[in-house]
């Protein structure tokens, strides 16, 4: 990935719609731990930015480092921009680290299709033979099992089952791998508040969402 800040619009793109309120640190679990007022301001902030950013721009803040993917992976949940799932589905796998991936995991969940499950279980079918790393695992198996939910399936049960990858991943990682039960929890409360946000970036009405242009 190359320095977004090295270039001038990208790093105007940072400046609009990563860094202000320290957005892209709050993205997450930071904004569950927002109450009264400071929630409110952030909310509308968001959704903001979700409004006013273009695909075009949004391409370009995911070629940029974890903090600029992170926001624009945010940003495309409260816009419901599904055309991205591809992107998100090649970046995804890629991520090596837990800060990016674990919002996509969230902006699949809350697309909520078979296809977003499809991409979650290749996710882990690869990193939970992969003991000797802790990416996204925790993340992607809340995501699957939050859209299990979602759509009445039972993908994440092959995974659960006893002797299963995630199992074997877990006993590799003892005290470190995190109860499947607690990251599904987690997940949930991160698409409740990206939903709510979805539900007032609906609400005000939204311009026309274009595909993002090939590059």
């Amino acid at each position: 990935m190359r320095d977004v800040c090295a270039d001038p619009e990208p790093a105007d793109l940072v400046r609009r719609f990563v860094t202000p309120g320290r957005r892209y640190l709050r993205l997450g679990g930071g904004a569950l731990r927002l109450t009264g007022a400071e929630r409110e301001l952030f909310v509308e902030e968001l959704v903001g930015a979700a409004r006013e950013i273009t695909p075009t721009e949004l391409g370009t803040l995911f070629e940029g480092g974890w903090r600029e993917r992170k926001t624009a992976a945010w940003l495309v949940a409260v816009a419901g921009r599904t055309e991205f799932r591809t992107l998100i589905g090649e970046l995804l796998p890629a991520s090596a680290g837990p800060y990016a991936g674990g919002a996509y995991c969230v902006t699949l969940a809350t697309f909520g299709e078979d296809a977003d499950a499809d991409l979650l279980c290749g996710y882990l079918d690869h990193y939970l033979r992969r003991p000797d790393l802790c990416y996204d695992q925790g993340p992607a198996l809340g995501a699957l099992l939050h859209l299990d939910a979602a759509l009445g399936t039972e993908r994440a049960s092959r995974y659960l089952a006893a002797g299963g990858l995630w199992q074997q991943w877990a006993e590799a990682r003892p005290g470190i791998a995190p109860e499947p039960q607690e990251v599904r929890q987690f997940v949930d409360r991160l698409c409740s508040f990206a939903n709510e946000c979805a539900e007032l970036f609906a609400g005000r009405g939204s311009q026309a969402l274009s595909p993002r242009p090939d590059s």
